[in-house]
């Protein structure tokens, strides 16, 4: 198999087959959330628990000061990170373009330049992450093979997105091809890691403040 076909396999078979998976397999995480249930609350409603459970994912959303002040450089780090990974994957125009062909929905993208640059923001802050977790006494200590599993699968689609831009693997369709395998790999762990959480947090998050908020749990008055 030559680069051209390496190519062709990863654009075809190989990513309707991680596709598949990753939408079978967040459906079928997201039921299991659902299927449990809950027991149904007796308590009288006392206010809006939709509205909390929005402020809840808002305020949650954003560090407690204590947080920051103990560790502001995980805090800043997390930000950056995870904007910036989000902001490439959406903005830039060719994954706009397959979201498209996806969807059908478009958008306008970000000039190539500033995605370039936050590319390279995501990188840096990313392995100062893994540093941070390696070095740190408690992060380290706490950390598993598949937190480093799912830090690797975060990062390559970055790094080789950033390689093949910039020609820095040749030939060029080997460069790309490397890029959409390793998309294509995280796509298949997401549903069946911790990587889940960026669907779940908010639904945690809209439901435990739903809840207090029915319950005026939140230093609401009687």
């Amino acid at each position: 198999m030559n680069s051209i076909d390496f190519l062709m396999w990863v654009k075809g078979p190989a990513f309707n087959i991680a596709l598949f998976i990753f939408v079978l397999g967040v459906l079928i995480r997201i039921l299991e959330i659902l299927i449990l249930g809950r027991k149904h609350d007796l308590a009288i409603a006392r206010s809006f628990s939709s509205q909390h459970g929005l402020e809840t994912v808002i305020s949650r959303t954003l560090p407690e000061k204590g947080v920051f002040k103990r560790s502001p450089l995980i805090i800043l780090l997390g930000y950056v990170w995870h904007i910036g990974w989000f902001v490439v994957l959406v903005m830039f125009i060719p994954h706009i373009e397959l979201f498209k062909d996806l969807t059908g929905i478009s958008c306008a993208g970000l000039p190539t330049p500033m995605i370039d640059v936050l590319a390279v923001m995501t990188i840096i802050a990313l392995i100062a992450v893994l540093i941070v977790r390696m070095t740190h006494p408690v992060m380290s200590f706490l950390s598993t093979k598949h937190d480093y599993f799912v830090w690797l699968v975060t990062f390559l689609p970055v790094l080789t997105g950033f390689m093949a831009y910039h020609h820095m693997i040749e030939p060029y369709e080997l460069a790309l091809g490397l890029h959409i395998l390793s998309a294509e790999i995280l796509l298949i762990v997401f549903p069946f890691s911790k990587l889940m959480h960026a669907f779940t947090v908010f639904m945690a998050r809209w439901y435990n403040g739903a809840i207090n908020g029915r319950r005026l749990a939140m230093g609401g008055e009687d």
